[in-house]
Formats: C-alpha cells, sequence, structure tokens
C-alpha cells in the first residue's frame, strides 16, 4: 500500500467484519485506514470475520491484527486496548462502528430488548473511551471517530426508538469528551450515515428488493450512499487535515438530513 494521510498510524477498528454479504461500513473503514497508511487493528465479535478483514488487508500490502471480542464487555474491550499497545503501541486513532437497528416500539421491545440496544449502540462507545483515553491521554493526542446515525437527530419513518434513543446519547457522549479533553491533544467526532446500503439493511430493515428500491428512493440523490462514503469521511475526521475538527456529528447522507418532507 502507498503512503497517506494516516501512514505509521495505528487504528481500532470496533466492528470491523460484515454481518452478510457484501462490505460494512465497519470493513469499509478498515480497509480505508489501511489503504492510507494505517496499521489496523481489526476487531470483531466473530472472530472469523476480525481475520478475514485483516487478511484483507494484509494481501493488499498493508499491517493488520485482527482480535475477538465483544465490545459490550468490559473486559473484552480492555484486552483490545492492551493487546494494541503491546502489539503496536497507544492507538492514534479508535473507530466506533458497533451497531443494530433493534426495531419496535416502546411498547413492543421487552426490558432486556431495550437494555441489549442501549448495550451495543452506546455502553460499547462507552467502554471504548473507558480503557483508550488513559493512554492517549498519557501520550498527548489521540482521535475517536464514532459512526452514530442520521436517526439520532430525526425521524427517519423507522420503528427503532431504541437505536434512534441511544445514538442520540452516542453524540452528546462523543461531544462531551470532545470539549472535556482537548487541551489535552483528543478530538472525538461523530458520523451521521443517511440511507447506506450495508449488509444490515437486507436483514434488519429491508427484507425485499422492492424495499431496497424504496429505500434508494428516499434519498434525495435518488440512491443510497455506499460504506464507503461512510470510511472516506472516518479517515478525514481521523487525519491531520482535521486536526481542528473536534466534536462535530457530521451528517454523511446525501443531503437527506435537511429535506423537510
Amino acid at each position: 500500500m502507498s503512503a497517506g494521510d494516516l501512514q505509521d498510524r495505528v487504528v481500532v477498528v470496533m466492528g470491523a467484519g460484515s454481518s452478510g454479504a457484501g462490505t460494512s461500513n465497519g470493513e469499509a473503514a478498515a480497509l480505508a485506514y489501511a489503504e492510507s497508511g494505517a496499521t489496523v487493528v481489526a476487531v470483531d465479535r466473530n472472530g472469523d470475520e476480525a481475520h478475514r478483514v485483516a487478511d484483507r488487508i494484509a494481501a493488499a500490502g498493508g499491517r493488520s491484527l485482527a482480535l475477538e471480542a465483544d465490545v459490550t464487555v468490559d473486559a473484552d474491550v480492555e484486552a483490545v486496548v492492551k493487546e494494541t499497545i503491546a502489539r503496536f503501541g497507544v492507538p492514534h486513532v479508535v473507530h466506533g462502528n458497533v451497531g443494530v437497528a433493534r426495531t419496535g416500539s416502546v411498547m413492543e421491545l421487552a426490558p432486556a430488548e431495550w437494555q441489549a440496544a442501549v448495550d451495543v449502540n452506546l455502553n460499547g462507545a462507552y467502554l471504548a473511551f473507558r480503557h483508550a483515553l488513559p493512554p492517549m491521554l498519557e501520550e498527548g493526542r489521540g482521535v475517536f471517530v464514532q459512526v452514530s446515525s442520521l436517526a439520532s437527530v430525526r425521524h427517519t419513518g423507522y420503528p427503532y426508538p431504541a437505536y434512534s434513543a441511544a445514538k442520540a446519547a452516542l453524540n452528546q457522549l462523543t461531544v462531551s469528551i470532545a470539549l472535556t479533553y482537548a487541551d489535552r491533544g483528543i478530538r472525538a467526532n461523530a458520523i451521521l450515515p443517511g440511507l447506506i446500503d450495508t449488509p444490515l439493511v437486507g436483514q434488519q430493515l429491508a427484507g425485499s428488493q422492492a424495499e431496497v428500491e424504496a429505500r434508494h428512493a428516499l434519498s434525495p440523490t435518488g440512491r443510497m450512499g455506499s460504506p464507503w462514503d461512510v470510511a472516506n469521511a472516518a479517515v478525514f475526521l481521523a487525519s491531520d487535515k482535521a486536526a481542528y475538527i473536534n466534536g462535530v456529528c457530521l451528517p454523511v447522507d446525501g443531503g437527506l438530513g435537511m429535506r423537510s418532507v
């Protein structure tokens, strides 16, 4: 791989695998970070997926490490940070990509289902901050990129209040981290993807080709975005080109968030 904006940086991607056929947001991010020169630690609760992505990076000439971990488990996240430091040093960037769009109204979701949505979409980020911040603060630098959702700031028409609420909380958690530690070399930003064509779309939201086409039609551009659109934004936010961008919740949505209807 050629030198890029992240040459000699170490990036941990939480949720680097794919849950189905096609490239996920996490996989695209891992590959894009590597293409920009970073050493990538590909983390996924499915160890086979973590290794598959790490192998893709290695096959393209990059440097990578696969780690199996559940981001909702404190000990797992702690182990990821410690192993990264042992192998490559303190990470320069931690990218949080894990999320699940659990559907169901507040009347339909059992408390355990609600809590599961919060655990995945919010608490995983809390644990990443909890364990990665101390060594980053010792180094006097560090970047966090969290993948949130346009659903965190507006109703998208889908019945997933647990997802929307957790992602909205993720936004404010990210802003809080950004402002609390800005004077100690830490930056934190969130990306708010709109309608993105990922493997999870077919599994969680669009069960038929007609529903997929309907999602394309909902976008102002007439098509859903791709995981690479999200990944390219992440690489920029992680790079020195975004050195004065902090506490931002950046829509990557083709303009959907600005449309009134």
